[in-house]
């Protein structure tokens, strides 16, 4: 029988969605990959003699489990090599100011000021600056095997062993992780659909938020790779044309919503069987049971499924007609420039870079005067809880020290019980698949899977056996609190800086949006990219509320009192879509007064948000024709000001 907490000991919310596991799918092919590619260098170190070297690259395999993350194979080459390389960088810097005493402390230093900014640029540079400070760290905290260039080849020929595992069987599945990103989307599509129209918002939120999602994931994946693709292939234009072919859907399904009458069954089911089709490979005609359209909805949500069964039948399509919604990369030269000009003129890039350079100088100072055992470990700490990009500082560094104590039991039994030599392969078939396994939980399941994994290897290496244990707690404490002070404390961002200004800028694209939905016709490509970037933004926005409800009051108190205006300008975008597409279907299109009332308030809220530090409701009136299409979006911004506007 469950027990209630007493008042006093109840544990407040912020605790409560730190703990929270998430939930996701084990990938399989994931934990596979990390035990083969953890144990093989081992097995292959033991068998020459040289089990130090095995442990070396076994250390350089963990950090491409770390970042095998991506499902299609050219993302996996970027994923993984492209950090490797940094790390290879990192790990000669580091051994060769190792044993210089201040040189090595200013070095360390300057390449986490490095690290911290290009963290600013994208995912893959992020963990490309984590492990370059990261193998920095270790090469001038170790001793490591010499000659200079041997520990570097060790540790990238680590990473790579888990490239080629994840690579082999591209031949054979070649296309296939595209085709199911987007067939995954059709899915999401489907259940948007299944809940629009019926009494169940929350729901209704929730699959759109989840169609949002797959769409920037399918967008980022497709586009990614024709930006790395000569020419035109047919395959990756059939399956942008599919994702194109999303778009009027989506837009009509908070029209559908708003009518508050739930589709028929077999509109869904119609948009499970194109998945299908789209995951095959299938071309050819699609058979579809649709109801007859009897009202301006039903109209805009037919004409959207048939145009989207018309393309996933179509085996050939003109690359010409093709358009990116989101804009087509450039090429990677001009990326290149472009975000090497944005790293040094981003004051953002600046303040992530000199937070991380302050921490890691005050810990490499700090072991360099008072003798710390295993000192490495107090920056290799610090590099992990402060990247401002991977989530909240606090939470990381209270789930680091939670993990780290996890991870030390299992470890412990390890040490205690496993005697040094071949038996380290067993355990470590055992021990590496949890990483994978464990790291889509949250970054403190992800903790106390690697902390077991490092503590082996580093007994491979020094042989110290248990007596690992205490150092690794208290320099992963020490780590923690130099990370909470002087990364944390010490840089008090303001609220309106840090989310305020961003959520006002969403309000004022919203305005844009609202202006070229009613306004003269425009470029339909162009009105569809201002959409789907403000449902980006949004999700964006949306990211960094959540992790500011898991700090401590008072920045999570005021997120939660935040957040219902997060919802509010959902519901805007919403509902001025569900009033486009209704025009578009019959309906009779808004005055240009109505469309000018709501551009306005909009904008009014737009610098109330800017401008206010708390939320103070205050009443507003729209007026309009009851029967306009506009009625509904009038009331969603009179919602939005009356939570959001100050004095």
């Amino acid at each position: 029988m469950s027990r209630e907490f007493p008042i006093g000991l109840t544990p407040p919310d912020w605790l409560v969605r730190n703990l929270q596991p998430q939930q996701a799918p084990v990938n399989w092919p994931a934990v596979a990959r990390a035990a083969v590619a953890l144990a093989l260098p081992l097995v292959i170190g033991l068998a020459t003699g040289h089990p130090a070297y095995g442990a070396l690259a076994s250390m350089g395999g963990l950090s491409g489990v770390i970042g095998d993350t991506a499902d299609a194979y050219r993302m996996r080459i970027l994923n993984i090599a492209v950090p490797q390389l940094f790390g290879a960088v990192g790990v000669t810097l580091g051994t060769l100011v190792y044993g210089h005493g201040w040189y090595a402390v200013a070095a360390v230093t300057g390449v986490a000021l490095l690290s911290g900014m290009i963290s600013t640029i994208g995912a893959v540079a992020s963990v490309s600056g984590l492990l370059l400070l990261l193998n920095c760290v270790v090469g001038a905290g170790l001793p490591l095997p010499r000659p200079w260039w041997l520990a570097p080849l060790l540790m990238t020929g680590g990473g790579l062993l888990v490239l080629l595992l994840a690579l082999l069987a591209w031949p054979l599945r070649s296309g296939v992780p595209e085709r199911a990103a987007v067939a995954a989307t059709y899915r999401t599509v489907a259940a948007l659909l299944a809940v629009s129209g019926t009494d169940r918002a929350e729901e209704y939120e929730d699959a759109r938020r989840n169609v949002t999602h797959s769409l920037n994931q399918s967008y980022d994946l497709i586009l990614a790779r024709r930006a790395r693709h000569h020419g035109r292939s047919p395959e990756l234009t059939r399956l942008l044309a599919q994702l194109n072919a999303v778009t009027p859907v989506v837009e009509a399904a908070p029209a559908a919503h708003w009518s508050s009458r739930p589709l028929p069954a077999q509109i869904p089911a119609a948009v499970r069987h194109l998945a299908q089709a789209v995951e095959t490979g299938h071309t050819g005609p699609t058979a579809l049971d649709l109801p007859v359209p009897v009202s301006e909805t039903a109209r805009a949500v037919d004409h959207a499924l048939r145009h989207m069964a018309e393309v996933v039948a179509s085996p050939d399509l003109d690359p010409r007609g093709i358009d990116d919604r989101l804009g087509r990369p450039a090429t990677l030269g001009i990326r290149t420039a472009r975000a090497a000009r944005n790293v040094v003129l981003s004051a953002g890039s600046w303040r992530y870079g000199l937070r991380l350079a302050v921490c890691i100088g005050i810990a490499q100072a700090l072991v360099s005067l008072i003798p710390v055992p295993r000192s490495y470990w107090v920056a290799l700490t610090i590099t992990f809880v402060l990247k401002p990009d991977f989530g909240s500082v606090f939470s990381r560094a209270l789930l680091r020290a939670l993990g780290t104590v996890v991870g030390l039991v299992l470890a412990a039994v390890v040490l205690a019980e496993i005697p040094l030599g071949w038996w380290d392969v067993p355990a470590m078939l055992v021990l590496a698949p949890l990483i994978p396994a464990l790291t889509p939980r949250g970054y403190g399941y992800q903790t106390a899977a690697i902390t077991p994994v490092i503590l082996l290897l580093s007994h491979i290496l020094n042989h110290q056996g248990t007596a690992l244990l205490l150092p690794r707690l208290t320099d992963s404490l020490l780590g923690c609190a130099i990370a909470l002070i002087a990364g944390y404390l010490l840089w008090p961002e303001s609220w309106r800086t840090r989310v305020g200004d961003r959520l006002a800028d969403a309000v004022a694209d919203t305005a844009a949006y609202v202006e070229a939905a009613f306004g003269p016709a425009a470029d339909l490509a162009a009105r569809a990219r201002m959409r789907r970037r403000l449902y980006r933004d949004l999700s964006v926005i949306r990211t960094e509320f959540q992790r500011a409800l898991t700090e401590p009051p008072p920045t999570g108190r005021r997120a939660a009192a935040w957040w219902p205006l997060v919802v509010a300008v959902e519901r805007i975008v919403d509902a001025t879509t569900a009033a486009r597409v209704r025009v578009k279907h019959g309906a009779q299109p808004p005055s240009t007064a109505e469309i000018t009332q709501i551009v306005r308030q909009l904008g009014e809220l737009s610098e109330g948000v800017r401008s206010a530090e708390t939320l103070i409701p205050v009443r507003t009136d729209l007026t309009g024709p009851a029967d306009s299409v506009l009625e509904p979006l009038r009331q969603e911004v009179a919602a939005a000001r009356s939570i959001a506007s100050p004095h």
